[in-house]
């Protein structure tokens, strides 16, 4: 059964650091490119952070300078290491694995880990 499971989620003060981990399971992503999205309450789903199988990385404007994307292939992990947190980042955060181009989405998701970032 392939399996992708977030943790390191939790309740951080403005300013604060959280690193985020998925575990993949059941399947090899070390080719697979890899996400981060993320989705609060009243607002669509976003792409967070990608990283390609080359290592190349993509961050949407808002975590540019604070978030960052990296993989374990070893592990079969992706982790994002998340500072100087602001409320606005206060989400539901979703990993994700393995693009599909003609389904123009990603194969594999985990359920997802709340962040809450207090001001």
């Amino acid at each position: 059964q392939v399996q992708l499971v977030e943790s390191g989620g939790g309740s951080v003060q403005a300013a604060g650091s959280l690193k985020l981990s998925c575990a993949g399971s059941g399947y090899d992503f070390s080719r697979c490119r890899m996400a981060w999205y993320r989705q609060a309450p009243g607002k669509e789903r976003e792409l967070v952070s990608f990283i390609a199988s080359d290592g190349t990385t993509n961050y949407v404007d808002s975590a540019k300078g604070r978030f960052t994307i990296s993989r374990d292939g070893a592990k079969n992990t992706l982790y994002l290491q998340m500072n100087s947190l602001k409320p606005e980042d206060t989400a539901v955060y979703s990993c994700a694995a393995c693009y599909n181009f003609i389904a123009q989405t990603y194969n594999y998701w985990g359920q997802g880990t709340q962040v809450t970032v207090s001001s």
